[in-house]
């Protein structure tokens, strides 16, 4: 969910357009539109089509400035990435999909969205605007609940003293602020130290916007959504910006691949694996360049992950394949 101007630039957008390969007459996805930086780069690459896709309803709006400058080349949907296949059910076969993955530079930069624990706001952070709020979770979870959010998504150590620290703090009033979040926080962590390399909130804002939004369970679902509308040869990249979203992809990637442990000679033909539906460009992942994390800090933690789909069908959900356990 990157932007294009020149304060919000694309992450890793030269190695996005190498490995999504627009060409003319070929249809591309771009499933977290943001502003428009991915979807812009693709349509001044080729002489193509884009179908754009986001849940914020502020997004579609902002972008349709840039749908004047396309014409037809754009359309602008607003929606979950995850349900993809769904909103193009008009559309035979893509030839590209991009993800980029996590909160979008916009979303954190307006206070009011409550995405960041620098800028004190309500206590939001629904990305489609809809729905239950992070001040829901705070304070009507019960502590065993908000514990396990913050140590599975935010993959965050004092997870337990953080969850009874906000117990604590909306037992003598409800939490609706950023900062109010932020200062129950630390009432179990402490403030930052200059030696800490990131702020003690970091992980639980973390961890409460992918539980509000329901991120792991829609990336997966983008991922088998990808699979299924790519044409033999279209190209599926995502880029990622924490471990258990990157994992997830790792997990999709390897298996659909066929890279996954192998079944033994001797078993029954009929419980063979399928053959792998996409081929890896390149082994692993790419990360950006020394040059862009120095302009771009958002970049550093950035992961390239990518694959081309092949003319076998869709491969079968395996339960816990691309998990995050």
């Amino acid at each position: 969910m990157t932007v294009h101007n020149q304060s919000h630039e694309p992450v890793m957008l030269a190695e996005v357009l190498a490995a999504v390969g627009p060409r003319d007459g070929g249809i591309y996805v771009d499933g977290t539109f943001g502003a428009g930086g991915y979807t812009r780069a693709i349509l001044d690459k080729a002489r193509c089509k884009v179908v754009a896709i986001d849940r914020d309803p502020d997004a579609i709006r902002a972008g349709q400035t840039l749908k004047q400058n396309y014409a037809e080349r754009l359309t602008l949907i607003e929606g979950r990435f995850g349900d993809m296949q769904a909103l193009l059910a008009d559309v035979t076969a893509v030839d590209g999909v991009v993800l980029d993955i996590g909160v979008s530079s916009m979303q954190i930069d307006e206070a009011a969205r409550g995405f960041s624990f620098m800028r004190d706001g309500p206590l939001d952070m629904r990305m489609s605007q809809e729905g239950a709020t992070a001040a829901d979770a705070v304070n009507t979870l019960a502590p065993e609940q908000l514990s396990r959010i913050i140590h599975i998504f935010g993959e965050e150590p004092r997870a337990r003293a953080i969850a009874r620290a906000i117990v604590r703090a909306r037992t003598d009033e409800p939490i609706t602020t950023t900062g109010a979040l932020v200062a129950a926080i630390e009432k179990a962590t402490g403030r930052q130290r200059p030696q800490d390399r990131i702020h003690p909130a970091t992980r639980t804002f973390q961890a409460l916007r992918i539980h509000v939004n329901g991120e792991l369970d829609e990336l997966v679902e983008a991922l088998h959504a990808a699979e299924k509308l790519l044409a033999p040869g279209g190209r599926l990249a995502v880029v990622t910006f924490h471990s258990l979203e990157d994992r997830i992809v790792k997990r999709f990637f390897t298996s659909r691949a066929g890279k996954l442990p192998s079944a033994s000679r001797h078993l029954p033909e009929a419980r063979m694996p399928p053959p792998p539906s996409f081929e890896l460009p390149f082994k692993g992942h790419l990360e950006a360049s020394a040059a862009e994390t120095a302009r771009n800090p958002r970049a550093r933690s950035a992961k390239l992950r990518a694959g081309i789909r092949t003319q076998a069908p869709p491969m079968p959900s395996i339960a816990g394949e691309i998990g995050v356990s």
